[in-house]
């Protein structure tokens, strides 16, 4: 197998990110990269909520969240015939994006423009703004 090397796709499960999938699929299946890299980015849980509730529920709330919105994008790439990992992380989704990115030393990374809104999106349009900041590679923008 050749090391084309990898394509990350932040992903919260939303129509606009199962695109930004669909289109990262492309690119593997046109030879431009071997595998996807799907991150799902979860809000941190603070303040008050981490007072009183134990850190293994919310571990495990962020990893359900994580693991929803990362549900179709798998299923996609299963379909397509893809290699893929999935990957969850709780922070700030620009700063991770960008750091992992470096991280696999991926070739380009493809989002969605508009994803979800409230405590589970993590692919709103400014987050979409602050990738670009945060990330040394080419962009997609897929709307």
């Amino acid at each position: 197998m050749s090391d084309k090397g990898s394509i990350l796709v932040p992903v919260d499960g939303s129509a606009n990110s199962d695109r930004a999938v669909k289109h990262a699929i492309d690119l593997v299946a046109g030879g431009f990269a071997d595998m996807l890299h799907l991150v799902n980015v979860q809000p941190p849980v603070g303040g008050v909520v981490s007072t009183f509730v134990d850190r293994e529920t919310i571990s495990d709330y962020h990893r359900e969240h994580g693991e929803a919105a990362l549900r179709s994008a798998r299923h996609l790439c299963e379909a397509a015939g893809v290699r893929s990992q999935a990957h969850i992380f709780v922070g700030r989704p620009a700063e991770i994006v960008g750091e992992y990115a470096r991280k696999i030393a991926a070739k380009q990374v493809v989002l969605g423009t508009r994803g979800h809104s409230g405590v589970s999106g993590v692919l709103l349009g400014s987050v979409a703004q602050a990738v670009v900041e945060y990330v040394d590679v080419p962009i997609t923008l897929v709307k």
